[in-house]
């Protein structure tokens, strides 16, 4: 065991629950569901790549605090269907619903992701989450795809009034696990949002480079895989 560390806070979606696909499957879904087809959806590929586009520019400014959640979770499918030219806030409203009805049942991790938590928690670490997800959604992730048993807390930006990667989320999940920031680590996909989040709050670091991009920040840890924490921890 690493003994620097005893409590590690994972993010969630893009880290160990793969959001790019199980949004894709439940975007798919939809597409059929309302015959996107018939209203001028082409091609489902473009539309989902779309999607992300919108997704993750909404997602950045809802982090630094020029939306609320209400405005990203409708307009990333209301912006999606512009690109299509079809102008229709009731669709886009509907899509939301039913989007974030369906995407939290959904089960696909990253490989080795239930395979290196256990082999975390047999070792004696604290597992926890933080995470910029709604609270019910995200619960309900945890819950669909088997990992609610891993995490002593669970912290969101809606239940800690805050968000990654200001230090005050930091802050209050360190408290809420009774944790110091010695003993503590963050583990994340997003450069802006974990790594350098967990910097500003004085927290060590894994950067969870599944892509393989060019980090503009230098982590504690790089893994391209969560095979390597069984090197690290």
């Amino acid at each position: 065991m690493n003994m620097q560390y005893k409590h590690l806070f994972f993010d969630l979606d893009h880290t160990l629950w793969d959001f790019e696909a199980n949004s894709r499957q439940t975007l798919e879904e939809l597409y059929h569901l309302l015959n996107l087809a018939e209203r001028g959806v082409h091609d489902f590929d473009l539309f989902h790549r779309c999607y992300i586009v919108h997704n993750d520019k909404l997602w950045a400014r809802y982090r630094n605090g020029y939306i609320k959640v209400d405005e990203l979770r409708w307009k990333r499918m209301w912006l999606t269907l512009l690109d299509f030219k079809i102008g229709d806030e009731t669709l886009a409203r509907k899509m939301d619903v039913l989007f974030l009805d369906a995407l939290p049942t959904r089960k696909i991790l990253f490989p080795y992701t239930l395979e290196v938590l256990d082999y975390l928690r047999d070792k004696g670490y604290v597992l926890h989450l933080i995470t910029n997800g709604f609270e019910k959604t995200q619960h309900s992730k945890l819950q669909h795809a088997g990992l609610t048993g891993y995490f002593t807390e669970v912290i969101t930006s809606e239940g800690s009034n805050s968000l990654k990667p200001h230090k005050e989320i930091f802050e209050y999940a360190l408290q809420k696990a009774g944790a110091t920031k010695r003993e503590s680590i963050m583990l994340g996909d997003n450069l802006e949002a974990d790594i350098q989040g967990a910097m500003n709050a004085g927290i060590d670091q894994v950067y969870v480079n599944h892509l393989g991009q060019e980090p503009t920040v230098k982590p504690t840890y790089t893994i391209h895989s969560l095979k390597e924490l069984e090197r690290i921890f």
